[in-house]
């Protein structure tokens, strides 16, 4: 099963997290990122939901790698992100540090690789520059916080960081079993096409990177599971089936009528219980 995007500071997501159940014991839970800002909520979260289900597997968003003002926890950056896969591997929560696990239930058997790939504001009009892309946004007053509260430390950018994540994540992948086809999760879409139908466009840029676009295809992919857009819906390319699994925040929800307890997605729909 997959979630992503819970945003537990919100007391009504963490009542919907307080109640997430499995459907049997040997269920795993895989979630997309964004379980919250603060170091202390992220690692309540986890903990609740690792004591309920058989094995979770977590990816950070960009909420996980921001630096409010008001946690305790400092730390910026790779050092921040660090920090985090300590805590998950305290708990007993899989992250894009570790051995891929291979699920052999329904759908069986697959790689279940988690990604940490950032952005690197590539996925901007055609024939602009980041730079030119940048000032359309501000214009625009469709700023994303992480320019703000993401900080790349130690690299000089937050898409020089995507680079280097890029290069780590390929080698990762590689030395899977290539026999097994992947579940591949990420925070961010690793195609484009999900950002079309963002209210905003501006707001794209900071969803992914172009480098990712054939993944789905290089590694074998029976699913990608995927979240941060906040609208929740499954989506097909080259056919291969795209889940964006986010819970995201209450007001979304109430505004388009979504239940909350519903957004705990099947990774194999066609093989879920009636």
């Amino acid at each position: 099963m997959a979630i992503s995007d819970l945003h537990v500071a919100y007391s009504e997501n963490r009542k919907i997290v307080e109640d997430l159940r499995p459907e049997s014991d040997g269920d795993w839970l895989i979630i997309a990122g964004d379980v919250g800002e603060f170091a202390a909520d992220i690692e309540w979260a986890l903990t609740v939901l690792k004591e309920r289900f058989a094995t979770v597997v977590w990816t950070p968003g960009n909420h996980e790698l921001w630096t409010p003002k008001d946690d305790p926890v400092r730390l910026r950056g790779e050092e921040r992100y660090r920090y985090l896969v300590g805590m998950c591997r305290r708990i007993g929560v899989l992250t894009p540090e570790d051995p891929y696990a291979v699920w052999t239930g329904h759908g069986g058997p697959v790689t279940i690789a988690p990604l940490f790939v950032l952005y690197d504001y590539s996925f901007r009009p055609p024939g602009t520059t980041k730079e030119e892309a940048l000032a359309w946004a501000h214009e625009a007053g469709v700023v994303c916080t992480d320019e703000f509260m993401l900080h790349p430390d130690p690299y000089p950018s937050r898409d020089a960081w995507c680079r280097v994540r890029l290069r780590e994540t390929v080698r990762h992948l590689g030395a899977r079993d290539p026999a097994i086809p992947t579940v591949l999760v990420n925070h961010f879409p690793l195609v484009r096409e999900p950002t079309d139908i963002l209210r905003y466009p501006q707001f794209a840029q900071w969803c992914g990177t172009v480098e990712t676009a054939d993944w789905h295809l290089r590694y074998n992919a029976a699913t990608v599971i995927y979240g941060h857009l906040h609208i929740p819906r499954t989506t097909w390319h080259d056919g291969v089936r795209f889940e964006e699994v986010s819970l995201g925040y209450p007001r979304e929800r109430h505004m388009y009528g979504l239940d909350g307890m519903a957004s705990l997605r099947h990774v194999f729909p066609d093989l879920a219980p009636a």
